[in-house]
């Protein structure tokens, strides 16, 4: 590869028509020395924000490489050694972008939050930071003692609950003060009070930590309009990254929330905002992925190849009688709000809340780092709350510190979540009806009794639909069963059995060539 000649300040982009490949390569080392695009699977720039906004990050186009080739380089073609201006061909521009080696820096992600470290480090960065690959903006100063005592982490806990006293957290304690309601701050914060808490503390935690789990704020159907969901859900925002949130709906298709997942994820957003979603979350493997593994492979639209991006983004949910389903049920965090009234519109508010909790966002963001800081220096001494597999490092920094604070622990309702998860219950009921007509006989998909392909089939799609369920649920534990299965080869239907998880053959030293037990169909008609 030829070094770009620098002429008049700026390196010379010579087109090699007989071979755009060299050009591109040659493109590829100004566009990186340039330092202006950086790396996300893609290359992208990083776009100011506007009326206090974070910055925005945008895929380079086409058209972007030609623009941007022109205002690093001198682009010309040789002709009889006379070096002629041209415009850049759009098949270089084509060829920069699928090179996939563009030596440029990685962006791991847009926060105005400052940057952690485990030994109770804060850092104030203002742009690009090499460090962490994170693009920093909007950190305000901050006031966070240096070796802060238990009593200052419990007053700064204090400040925060006080902030946030008229939100009506489901169960905790109220007071009537005139004609408001106010929690009681007198007493610990409840489990929907400490989701909260946990949820903001993650926030301003979350540029410098792996993986965080989600917070969803939900209220009861009908009743739940007028809360305030939204509003804890931007105040979290505007204390964690001085910026609201970009508002995404769903639209109630696993798709379309895909491509906008996406979407937001290759933007490098700081939060991922889904408002409003009273139909229930749909199924999303990308959303459960970003909330637990640390590199995901999205495919964004009109992208042929798969790119690898590290998430670094706050997952945030709202909506009226949601329940979470299947694997989301143990990445998140609920927080209930209920006014317990017919109308929760009509309570009296002082208007502006959001602009006073973004005046304070100084004071309430170095509250919640002193506590975090006192326990990072503290640590041998926090309150360890329930495991939580995925999110151990997340534990230490968050959670434990505000149990150690005496509020309760918002992972003791996970349980409680996935029991109430509809795809759950659904199982459950499957294995009740199925173990009534079959115990631990096998049988095969054309062998099940009506009540039990009536409570698989609930619209009568037919044998075949039945048998597809049954494939998907092989290996499926729930209610203390677990759902196995016989293979019979090409010409013979697969048989299933039922067994009590008790009942299941425990690993020994020295395991049979063939772990399952093999199973005798039931005879037809039997």
């Amino acid at each position: 590869m030829d070094t770009p000649v620098p002429v008049g300040g700026r390196p010379m982009l010579v087109v090699q028509k007989s071979d755009l490949t060299v050009t591109a390569r040659s493109l590829c080392m100004i566009i990186a020395a340039s330092g202006r695009i950086l790396g996300r699977g893609v290359p992208v720039r990083v776009d100011p924000g506007t009326g206090g906004s974070l910055p925005r990050v945008a895929r380079l186009s086409v058209e972007g490489v030609i623009l941007l080739a022109h205002e690093l380089a001198s682009v010309v073609m040789m002709k009889d050694d006379n070096a002629l201006p041209v415009t850049l061909p759009d098949r270089v521009a084509k060829l920069y972008l699928a090179i996939g080696d563009w030596g440029l820096r990685p962006l791991k992600g847009i926060t105005g939050a400052p940057l952690l470290a485990a030994d109770g480090g804060i850092r104030s960065v203002n742009g690009y930071d090499p460090q962490s690959g994170l693009w920093c903006a909007n950190v305000p100063e901050m006031s966070v003692p240096p070796h802060p005592s238990c009593a200052d982490a419990e007053a700064a806990l204090l400040d925060i609950r006080r902030a946030f006293q008229t939100f009506p957290f489901a169960d905790a304690p109220l007071l009537q003060m005139g004609p408001r309601q106010l929690v009681d701050i007198s007493k610990p914060a409840g489990a929907d009070e400490t989701a909260f808490l946990v949820g903001l503390l993650s926030a301003a935690c979350r540029s410098s930590l792996p993986l965080v789990p989600g917070l969803l704020i939900k209220a009861p159907n009908f009743s739940g309009a007028g809360t305030g969901k939204g509003l804890l859900a931007r105040s979290i925002c505007a204390i964690a990254f001085g910026s609201p949130p970009y508002a995404m709906t769903s639209s109630g298709k696993a798709d379309e929330l895909e491509k906008r997942i996406v979407a937001a994820l290759i933007e490098a957003r700081p939060v991922l905002f889904l408002d409003n979603v009273n139909r229930g979350l749909p199924r999303s493997d990308i959303l459960a992925s970003i909330l637990t593994e640390q590199h995901v492979s999205v495919r964004p639209l009109g992208v042929s190849q798969s790119l690898s991006l590290t998430p670094n983004t706050l997952v945030l949910v709202t909506g009226n009688g949601i329940s979470l389903t299947e694997d989301l049920a143990r990445r998140f965090l609920v927080c209930e709000l209920d006014a317990k009234m017919e109308d929760p519109e009509q309570r009296p508010f002082e208007p502006g809340f959001l602009d006073a909790i973004t005046a304070r966002r100084a004071e309430l963001l170095s509250a919640l780092l002193t506590i975090w800081r006192w326990a990072r220096q503290n640590e041998a001494s926090l309150t360890r709350g329930r495991p939580l597999g995925s999110f151990e490092l997340w534990r230490g920094w968050v959670r434990d510190p505000l149990l150690t604070l005496g509020c309760a622990d918002p992972v003791a309702r996970i349980g409680a979540n996935k029991a109430n998860d509809p795809h759950r219950l659904r199982i459950i009921a499957i294995f009740a009806t199925w173990w009534s007509a079959h115990g631990a006989t096998p049988v095969s998909a054309s062998q099940l009794a009506e009540p039990v392909c009536e409570v698989i089939d609930e619209l009568g799609k037919g044998r075949q639909f039945v048998a597809s369920q049954l494939a998907g649920m092989e290996g499926t534990r729930a209610a203390g069963f677990v759902l196995v299965r016989q293979r019979m080869g090409k010409w013979s239907a697969d048989i299933y059995a039922l067994r009590k998880v008790e009942d299941e053959p425990r690993p020994t030293t020295d395991p049979p060539p063939n772990p399952m037990t093999p199973m005798t169909p039931m005879p037809q008609g039997g």
